[in-house]
């Protein structure tokens, strides 16, 4: 039996519920109360359409989301363009979008003592400007051991507990993130020691449905984690086919388009404890030739309906 069922659900919207989906809200504090997770579009998905990052915002509010998880590449951009965060933190306030994570590269987990130096610099300097737009996470991914296998985890644990304490100063949350292809932190049980090893009250994890496929671990995992311990999941789908050897980023689908156990996933993770944003993130070309406002509509859409059969 899931764990939220139909009449629960339908209760605690106030009935907002509709022929099977829901309607989202720009609040996230009403967001909160009327469904069991966020909805909130990760830029990537409408990368090559290549809007400027206001116009961005307008669309993907206009569209329903309740946050954003743009790239840190896309906001250096519009400073160098010009751009003054403080009026891009009012336009997000103004169409009641959240900043629920961002997109860096920080290399903090390199074996180089000097890269990861550098790499925790960077990472200060990203969380300045997140923090800037009232954003409030930043992914961590293993950028900076993709390289070659062998990382010991107890050393990706200390260093990210130095980033960890980064953030605690800087005012922003890092999300370790599982990589799939990477050779170090590609699987559930590996970032799931980092995180617990780390030793930090702010450790967290930020999961992606198609990484853990690609990084060949089993979905049953997932009872393993914590969902206290997450904000985000970047929700997507993937084929059949490629397999999952040759499978790469640009095969992710919208969600309910591939073979992903999607009511699986996000019933084990409500279960967990999870109550965070699920934030679509896709990098499929085909989407990239469409309209970005069909795109927006279209993902927000299947969201919906994949949250709405897992608690059917």
């Amino acid at each position: 039996m899931s764990a939220l069922n139909r009449r629960d659900w339908l209760a605690a919207s106030g009935g907002l519920l509709a022929a099977g989906a829901y309607a989202a809200s720009t609040s996230a504090d009403v967001r909160s109360e009327k469904s069991p997770f966020g909805f909130c579009l990760n830029t990537s998905t409408i990368r090559e359409q290549k809007i400027d990052l206001v116009t961005e915002v307008e669309l993907i509010a206009k569209a329903g989301y309740d946050g954003i998880e743009p790239w840190m590449r896309e906001l250096e951009q519009y400073q160098k363009d010009g751009g003054n965060l403080r009026d891009l933190r009012k336009k997000l306030e103004d169409l009641g979008l959240s900043v629920e994570s961002a997109i860096g590269f920080a290399k903090w987990l390199s074996d180089d003592d000097e890269e990861r130096k550098q790499g925790l610099e960077q990472a200060k300097r990203d969380m300045d400007l997140l923090r800037q737009i009232g954003g409030k996470r930043i992914a961590a991914p293993p950028t900076g051991a993709t390289n070659k296998p062998g990382l010991e985890l107890a050393k990706a644990a200390e260093r990210y507990r130095a980033l960890l304490e980064l953030g605690a100063e800087m005012g922003i949350i890092p999300q370790l993130e599982l990589w799939g292809f990477s050779p170090n932190l590609s699987r559930l049980g590996e970032v799931a020691y980092v995180t617990a090893e780390a030793g930090h009250s702010d450790a967290c994890l930020l999961l992606d449905v198609y990484h853990i496929y690609k990084g060949g671990s089993d979905f049953a995992g997932l009872r393993m984690i914590n969902g206290h311990a997450m904000h985000v999941l970047h929700i997507n789908d993937y084929p059949a086919n490629p397999p999952r050897e040759s499978i790469n980023d640009r095969d992710r689908v919208y969600p309910g388009d591939g073979i992903a156990p999607l009511t699986e996933i996000l019933n084990t993770l409500y279960n967990s404890g999870y109550r965070g944003t699920l934030s679509l993130e896709l990098f499929n070309p085909e989407y990239w030739k469409q309209d970005a406002e069909l795109v927006l509509k279209t993902g927000l859409e299947k969201i919906k309906a994949s949250v709405a059969a897992a608690f059917a």
